[in-house]
């Protein structure tokens, strides 16, 4: 097989993942970025990215770039990467529809020697047992005679401006030795902090769950080191301070623990390890742990609130943050979700503001109408639910003038100072 030193890449999907590869592989090779979302290429023609991963001065200089939501326009390309989300379903399995239709899609277009990555997060095995059976079937072509694959796990940490996709190292991997050099290669190229070459697809499908594994179950330990010390009255923070002071102490904090990435891929690899009849213990123990942390921070500030004689029905109450973290946009599998639901079921008036997240897409996903402005003095509890730079510069002295006299300020982020502050993780 001749392999093309100036390829044509396609990347499919142009979320927070696909649209800052596509711009970076866009600087050295044509390429195309497809989304079956018609609103989503208008706007990035436009120069408009609402993920905010990458600005408009960046769309407008890359020249190699362009975007297209018609199948048959990427049907010329050498290289295919797929970068759709692989999310969980309501009862917590993995939900590999949008990966399995992207593939569908691919096998109308593929051609004889097109090589095809997943950069999506996946159990072991999956990109060789669920996705390459589909590609031959609707392509007609044989897997690793007339087409090959290769994994690449997407590392990209929405909102970080200083941990780029650059700067983070990849790992590749491919269905054949040539192959493999290949994909490295072709990464190599544009990743400054280099690559590192695996074996084979499933170890790079494995290292990609454990990444997000080994933080689930780190941050787990630290909320329940949370609700230990709150039980003993003793500042979390002021102890991982102390802790910290040593040099190999893991700077983990406590919180919510959502996104598409650390509340999500372990199950990817529980259900891999429960097909073959192992039942993870520890990290499905970590799951339940972070998963119960809504309902435990609204019990804390329930209390706060009846310590104060605060009638939490019909109290009225504003949630500052929706995304999953801060400086980002990102609503998927936000556990604030959880701190709604179940203020609403205490009877609350629940206001949730985050300036950073597009309404008609918080409206669209939880049916959730988020307020344009707080009203001031109205709130008899405020949490400080997301730590945006935004409600940092506000300090705590302008969120408490959004409650009333006696108000509670409960800032689940350990952002304020922690005399200003009625409750805390």
């Amino acid at each position: 097989m001749e392999l093309k030193q100036n390829p044509v890449i396609a990347i499919i999907g142009l979320g927070y993942v696909g649209l800052p590869l596509a711009v970076e592989f866009a600087k050295q090779y044509s390429t195309i970025g497809f989304d079956i979302d018609p609103d989503r290429i208008s706007a990035l023609q436009q120069g408009n990215d609402v993920t905010l991963e990458v600005d408009s001065q960046e769309l407008a200089v890359v020249d190699k770039l362009s975007f297209v939501s018609e199948a048959s326009k990427i049907a010329n390309a050498d290289i295919y990467i797929i970068t759709v989300p692989t999310p969980i379903d309501e009862y917590k399995r993995p939900d590999l529809s949008h990966l399995q239709q992207a593939s569908a899609m691919l096998g109308t277009v593929l051609s004889r020697n097109n090589i095809v990555i997943y950069e999506s997060t996946v159990y072991p095995g999956a990109t060789e047992e669920e996705c390459i059976p589909i590609l031959s079937s609707h392509s007609g072509l044989k897997f690793n005679q007339d087409f090959y694959a290769g994994y690449s796990p997407e590392r990209i940490n929405p909102g970080d401006k200083t941990h780029r996709i650059t700067s983070i190292k990849k790992v590749t991997s491919g269905s054949t030795p040539e192959i493999a050099d290949y994909i490295d290669s072709l990464y190599l190229s544009i990743i400054s902090a280099g690559t590192h070459k695996t074996s084979s697809i499933k170890v790079a499908e494995a290292a990609k769950v454990i990444e997000n594994t080994q933080r689930d179950l780190n941050i787990a330990l630290i909320n329940e080191l949370a609700i230990i010390f709150n039980k003993l009255d003793i500042n979390t923070t002021e102890v991982l301070e102390a802790a910290g002071s040593k040099w190999n102490f893991l700077p983990f904090k406590p919180g919510l623990v959502g996104g598409h990435c650390i509340g999500v891929d372990p199950y990817y690899l529980t259900h891999k390890a429960q097909q073959f009849g192992y039942h993870p213990e520890i990290i499905l123990a970590g799951r339940r742990m972070n998963d119960s942390m809504g309902h435990y921070i609204v019990s804390q500030l329930v209390k706060k609130m009846i310590q104060k004689n605060i009638q939490v029905a019909k109290s009225n109450i504003l949630i500052m943050g929706l995304a999953f973290k801060e400086n980002c946009p990102d609503i998927r599998n936000t556990r604030i979700i959880d701190i709604i639901n179940e203020l609403q079921e205490y009877g609350a008036n629940v206001d949730i503001f985050d300036p950073l997240v597009d309404a008609n897409t918080a409206a669209r996903t939880y049916a959730i109408k988020l307020i344009d402005q707080p009203e001031q003095n109205h709130y008899h509890a405020v949490l400080l639910a997301v730590a945006h730079d935004e409600f940092k510069h506000l300090g705590a002295d302008k969120i408490r003038s959004l409650g009333n006299d006696t108000a509670i300020l409960f800032d689940v982020k350990n952002i304020l100072p922690k005399d200003t502050v009625d409750g805390w993780l």
